[in-house]
């Protein structure tokens, strides 16, 4: 239990510390991006998942591409 508590605190401090670094190279990590994008990941699986149902798993072609990591982090 205790390895539990002490990996999570080092992934804590692993995620502050490259938020931190991030910052002092000029980028900045953008918060907003999966708020905005949520709405528009959850018009894709909602299309997917009629296409599986209507179609069948081998026709159904889904496309789950909705994070774009250049929009996450971006410099200043």
């Amino acid at each position: 239990m205790f390895s539990i508590v002490k990996f999570a605190i080092w992934i804590v401090l692993f995620l502050a510390a490259t938020y931190f670094v991030l910052s002092f190279f000029g980028y900045d990590v953008n918060r907003e991006y999966f708020s905005g994008t949520r709405k528009q990941c959850e018009e894709k699986l909602k299309t997917c998942t009629n296409d599986v149902f209507h179609q069948g798993v081998d026709n159904a072609k889904c496309d789950f591409n909705c994070v774009d990591p250049k929009l996450i982090i971006k410099k200043k």
